[in-house]
């Protein structure tokens, strides 16, 4: 029997489709991943948008920048027993790249660890006294470096 291009098929096109008692079937979801896009590029758009991400650099301190610093923690160090709410503008430096931000961080000052040269909040808070950048706060009001 010779078949034409429109009657190829005609033999097996009503037969039932062949179920394998070997391999279970393919779930749905399975058969549709295969099909899906394939991403070439992944991480690509993530790794662009943490290039983009500006960070700003870590000012260094004029000396007498320093020396009103040095005079506040003096300051907050013979007040701690009041526990002096202050608002400390620190450098926090970038875990993945070059530079950092300013943040600034409020509350009760608990304690000033001279060995870890850090100064510790009531709420935990732990900030290194090389990145502070200011000190505010009611204690300094009257004082001659206030800030306000």
């Amino acid at each position: 029997m010779k078949y034409t291009d429109e009657h190829k098929y005609d033999d097996i096109i009503n037969l039932p489709r062949h179920i394998s008692k070997k391999h279970p079937q393919m779930s749905l979801l399975n058969r549709a991943a295969q099909f899906s896009p394939f991403a070439a590029l992944t991480g690509h758009e993530d790794a662009t948008q943490e290039a983009a991400r500006l960070t700003d650099s870590f000012i260094q301190l004029d000396e007498d920048k320093k020396e009103q610093l040095d005079e506040q923690l003096q300051l907050i160090r013979k007040n701690l027993e009041q526990k002096p709410e202050c608002e400390i503008v620190y450098f926090q430096p970038d875990s993945k790249k070059t530079g950092g931000a300013y943040v600034t961080a409020r509350g009760r000052i608990k304690k000033i660890d001279e060995y870890s040269h850090q100064i510790i909040f009531t709420d935990g808070t732990v900030l290194p006294i090389k990145h502070i950048f200011s000190i505010r706060g009611e204690l300094f009001q009257n004082a001659e470096y206030s800030p306000y």
